[in-house]
């Protein structure tokens, strides 16, 4: 879809309006110069484009910390950073400059792209309140230090927005009306009162938030690349109390592993109260009762590939392409075809069974010749007889149409003898209205398929293979049949000819010795 350029932040959304969204980052261009600044997209249940949020300000690129779509889906948030050439005189040296990374936030019109609101940590927020800044460390050239590293922004009702920096370890509260900071937690300057610690965090939400106390959520990796603070990365719930100044801990779920999560990662409250957890390495994730109990674990089967955040949300995709299917025919003779169907539906997520058509030609009506539950991501069919033209119908669980499938002609061996078939010539297509001609509608429940099914569809795997490696040695099978004739022949015309001998020698008659 998009050229195989990274895809970062995927998510459903489900803020929106009353239908299911998909939103995402697409990563800047590198083939395109500086045009191709990359771009937050909404996708609608179909997967086609809704919205296209495009870089309209000078920013170099479309970050890929942060695409968070707000209620309504009118605005969404961003993060933004900076090369900036500074004084560094907060460092204790004046006069002397250099250039550092800044880290802030954007609110964008999903619409039209317009910064709405943009908010920078030039002048808010020092050098010398880095964790990753060394105040001896020689100026650096541009792009310079990546002081602050901002990975994650929200907005809550009273229109404020909370800002995670990663080289701090501090999450800020920032007002929406004038850009100040209204209070910081963790890092070097906390303005509360702990009883817990964190650091290198990502992915701060606001749980819940009023004028005097905020409930927020955010991973605690506790390390990075270079060093840790804990021993183990932590999914938290803390609530700050501005009236007190004090910020405790909620709940704790720590990695199921004991491990660290050095890069990445989110945490999600579902609505039933369990907490999803996405720890990025490997794409591990886990889900937690409420009380802590590890509910699930899961990870990629390959070492190469991570995730940058993980999520668990209700979706109900619906392509607006037609399902896919294949049909194959195989048999010994003519009394026993049978035709072989291939079917899914990349994108549908609520296809419970399919319908099984077929019809005696492109412009007959169809006949409902059978259907079976949906296992997998492509299932499997075995219908009796030829069946020339067929189409099928993805069901829903309350038995309702969802989509049907272009009508296909069945693939036919290219060599019938080699792929097992003994009659005298090719098999014509059976008529479905004969063959099928009593078949009745499914029923609303459809029933899993029974053994007898299980051992057709096995033994139609084995003719499939039988038939590939039929037709990759099928030359070296005749060669031996020939080579085996030929031997066999001149065998025979040895043998005769010595039994010939034999005889021959049996005759001589006997000499009497003198």
């Amino acid at each position: 879809m998009f050229d195989n350029r990274n895809i970062f932040d995927f998510k459903a959304v489900n803020n929106i309006d009353n239908e299911s969204h998909l939103s995402f980052i697409l990563q800047h261009g590198y083939n395109s110069g500086a045009s191709d600044k990359g771009y937050g997209y909404i996708l609608d249940q179909h997967y086609e484009p809704e919205n296209v949020v495009a870089v309209t300000n000078d920013l170099g690129t479309f970050n890929m910390h942060e695409f968070n779509v707000l209620d309504g889906g009118k605005t969404a948030l961003a993060c933004a950073y900076r090369n900036e050439y500074v004084d560094l005189g907060d460092l204790g040296r004046p006069n002397e400059y250099g250039w550092i990374v800044t880290g802030g936030l954007v609110e964008l019109d999903i619409a039209t792209g317009e910064v709405l609101f943009e908010w920078n940590s030039l002048g808010y927020i020092p050098i010398h309140e880095s964790v990753k800044v060394n105040a001896d460390w020689p100026a650096s050239n541009e792009p310079g230090w990546d002081y602050v590293h901002v990975n994650a922004a929200d907005k809550n009702a009273a229109g404020d927005y909370l800002l995670s920096a990663r080289f701090t370890s501090t999450i800020y509260l920032i007002s929406g009306e004038d850009g100040r900071i209204i209070w910081r937690l963790g890092g070097k300057y906390s303005d509360f009162v702990q009883d817990f610690t964190f650091s290198k965090q990502h992915h701060a939400r606001f749980v819940d938030s009023n004028a005097t106390h905020t409930t927020l959520s955010f991973l605690n990796n506790a390390s990075d690349e270079a060093e840790n603070e804990e021993t183990v990365s932590a999914a938290m719930f803390v609530q700050v109390d501005t009236t007190t100044m004090t910020a405790r801990l909620l709940d704790r779920y720590d990695r199921p592993d004991g491990d660290l999560t050095r890069l990445r990662g989110s945490v999600q409250r579902l609505p039933n109260g369990n907490v999803f957890v996405g720890w990025s390495e490997r794409g591990y994730q886990s889900e937690h009762s409420p009380d802590g109990k590890v509910l699930m674990q899961a990870n990629f089967a390959s070492t190469r590939f991570s995730s940058y955040r993980s999520y668990k949300f209700p979706f109900v995709g619906r392509p607006s392409q037609p399902p896919d299917v294949v049909a194959s025919v195989y048999g010994t003779d003519e009394t026993d075809m049978a035709t072989i169907f291939h079917v899914s539906w990349n994108g549908a997520t609520d296809v419970a069974s399919w319908n099984f058509y077929a019809r005696v030609d492109r412009q007959g009506l169809p006949v409902l010749i059978g259907n079976t539950t949906k296992f997998d991501f492509e299932t499997m069919y075995i219908a009796e007889g030829y069946l020339d033209w067929v189409s099928v119908e993805a069901i829903d669980g309350g038995g309702n149409v969802l989509g049907t499938s272009d009508i296909h002609r069945t693939d036919t061996p290219p060599n019938w003898r080699l792929a097992g078939f003994q009659g005298d010539a090719k098999p014509a297509p059976d008529d479905p209205a004969i063959l099928y001609g009593k078949q009745k509608a499914p029923e609303e429940d459809v029933e899993e398929v029974d053994e007898a099914y299980e051992k057709a569809k096995e033994e139609a795997k084995a003719v499939n293979m039988a038939n590939e490696v039929i037709h990759g040695v099928g030359g070296l099978l005749i060669f031996i049949l020939v080579v085996c004739s030929v031997g066999g022949l001149l065998a025979g015309i040895y043998w005769m000819l010595k039994q010939r001998r034999m005889q021959a020698y049996y005759e001589v008659p006997v000499v009497a010795d003198d």
